[in-house]
This record gives structure tokens, sequence and C-alpha cells, in this order.
């Protein structure tokens, strides 16, 4: 049996209760902790019942619950919002343990539950998709669901360093390491990463495996800023490696205009033009955000460099490495594979809105 289950999200492709139902399984399988780790949570509706019900039942069942939630740090450019009630006043509303997480000017920013840490029966949900129905119904999102008892060991190491001190500041040293897991029949290798303390670790080796990419790079990014990226995505261009993808054409331009303030960043707007050119990469023209907007950004961070997946909650950007994150590295062709027909489904779905920036539909 595979190890790893994934879960791709795309604007109007499924509903908030839909994903809730997903959630509402993986939590049902809990039988001693719940452990979840969230920057964005506060759901509408019907879902937020539904949600809370499972997690009251486990709770009645004797699993032991602790919720740890961003403190609402002052936002990055890019920031994900704040949705219809904050994070901190919907997840205190819940009555469950919590503890609201700080960082010095950046973000606790994962989205990962652990279940039952420390036991056989080990699971991690994490990815690119906060708790929010915006997250679940109108942006590409992927959720990657893991059994593992080992791989849990490090997200409990890391839960547990934010848990103790409530501070972002000290977590992600020495939480990294290598897991054999098992997708489509064939072993899988996953290493996993913490930041903050962790975030040039993490930088310099998403560069180095784009330089060791020789066959195929494939990208759904919400924003590629990331200098050691920029540029590794570059030398791959030289050397005539195919390229293709999808990032969020909206958010770009906020970026590149960010980028013209800064004269030390005044390469990159045509860097990532020649990597958009080269790729042809489709870029959403999403809503521009404002607090009361739709929030429909193509908000995956995902590389496929040949048959390794790169995914979590680590957006390609130097303000990632000050942040609170996580992100997997998984060495599985069968997983590749998977992962690029889904990016290749957006591709097609917005290259109908036009290229690059296109047209909404």
């Amino acid at each position: 049996m595979d190890d790893i289950k994934t879960i791709f999200l795309c604007e109007r492709c499924q509903t908030p209760e839909e994903v809730a139902d997903h959630l509402c399984k993986f939590l049902s399988t809990a039988t001693k902790t719940i452990d979840m780790c969230v920057y964005s949570f506060s759901l509408l509706s019907d879902v937020v019942d539904v949600v809370i019900e499972a997690l009251r039942e486990r709770e009645a069942a004797g699993v032991q619950i602790r919720i740890a939630y961003d403190a609402g740090a002052k936002k990055e450019v890019l920031a994900e919002p704040d949705y219809r009630l904050p994070t901190p006043v919907f997840v205190t509303s819940l009555g469950f343990p919590s503890k609201l997480i700080v960082g010095d000017r950046a973000l606790m920013h994962n989205k990962y539950i652990i279940i039952d840490a420390d036991t056989p029966d080990a699971r991690v949900w994490t990815g690119s998709a906060n708790f929010t129905d915006d997250s679940w119904s109108l942006q590409e999102n992927n959720i990657i669901i893991i059994d593992s008892w080992a791989l849990a060991r490090y997200y409990k190491q890391d839960f547990d360093e934010l848990w103790v001190d409530g501070n972002i500041s000290s977590t992600g040293i020495m939480d990294s390491g290598e897991v054999l897991l098992e997708y489509g029949g064939e072993p899988a290798l996953a290493r996993v990463f913490f930041s903050p303390l962790e975030g040039e670790l993490i930088d310099q080796s998403i560069a180095a495996q784009v330089l060791h990419t020789s066959e195929q790079i494939t990208i759904a990014s919400v924003v590629v800023t990331s200098t050691a990226i920029l540029n590794a995505l570059l030398d791959r261009i030289e050397k005539r490696v195919p390229m293709e993808g999808i990032y969020d054409g909206t958010q770009m331009e906020g970026v590149k205009y960010q980028w013209g303030l800064v004269p030390a960043n005044h390469w990159k707007p045509g860097a990532f033009e020649k990597i958009v050119e080269y790729g042809n990469l489709v870029g959403k023209n999403s809503i521009p955000y404002t607090p009361d907007s739709v929030h429909d950004f193509m908000h995956n961070k995902i590389m496929v460099l040949d048959d390794v997946v790169i995914t979590g909650s680590y957006n390609f950007s130097r303000h990632a490495q000050r942040n609170a994150e996580n992100l997997l590295m998984i060495k599985s062709a069968p997983l590749a594979r998977t992962y690029r027909n889904y990016i290749h489904s957006l591709m097609e779905k917005y290259r109908f809105r036009g290229q690059g920036l296109g047209v909404r539909g």
C-alpha cells in the first residue's frame, strides 16, 4: 500500500465541503493526538460545523488536540490575507488547547497536521492549502498525506519547538532528515526541511536540485523570487533543459514593482521574463488582493525536477527563509508523473484564458 496520498485543488473544481470531507476522514483516524500547525484557519457556513464536529468527536474519544497558529505578524508583500474572521479569533473560539506563535517580522506559515505522532500509525497532512473556504474552492493548492511514523517524528519535533517557545525564532534547526516511503509500488525517498533556521539550507537545496535537473523542469508556484533559484533556472536555460509551468501573474506583477524599488534587484524582472518566455509559462490572472476581494490565487509551491517533487508551505522566495515553513523533496518517478499531470491540467485551463497574464474568462 502506498504511503503517500495526494489531493489536488483548483479554482471551482471542488467545494469546501468536499475538502472538509477529506480532512474529517483524516482526523477520524486519530486515536491519541492531533497537532495542527496553521497559518490561516477560518471557515464559513456549514463547513466549520463539520470540521469542529470531527475535532470534538475525537476529543470525546480521548484524543489530545493542540492548535498552533500564526499571530498575524506584519505580512510580506505577497501575504496570504486574513479571511472573514482573523485566525487568532477563530481558533480561540473553537475552545481547543491552542497557542499563538509570533515571529519578528516573519510568519508562522505552516499548514500541517500530525496525527498520532510517536506511534506506528502516525500520519502527516501538509502542502500549500490553508484551512479557509477560499483556499479550498478558489485557489490552486496541493495537499499531500503521508503515512509514516518516521516522517511524523520530524514534524512533531518542529511542532513541539513552536509550542514550547511560542516563537518561530528558535525553530527549524536539526529537524531535517530522510525517510524511505513507497508510492506507485516503488520506493520514494523523502527529505524534509523546516525554516527559519534551515531557511538558507532550503533555498540552497532547491537551487542545487534545479542545477542537477537534465530532462524536465515543471513549475507551479505563486511566485519565484529567490536569487539562487532564479539563477539556477537561468543556468538550465543556458543548458537547454526543457521547462514548463504556471505561476500567478497578478502576484508576480506586484513582485516586479517591488523589485523596481531596489537597485540590486533591477535584473530580476528581465530574468523572470526570460524564464517565462523560454518555458512558455502560463500566468493565472488572479484578482488583485483586497480584504474583501475574491482570493483566487494560483497558490501552489511546487517544482518537479526530473523525478523529484518539491512541495510544502515554502514559497520560492527570500521571505520564506525567515518564516516558519516546511518543505518536502521526494524522489519518486511515479509521484513526479502524478504532479506533472496535475500541473499540465492547470496550464491547459489557464492557457485558454490567454498567454502570460492572460484574459480572465
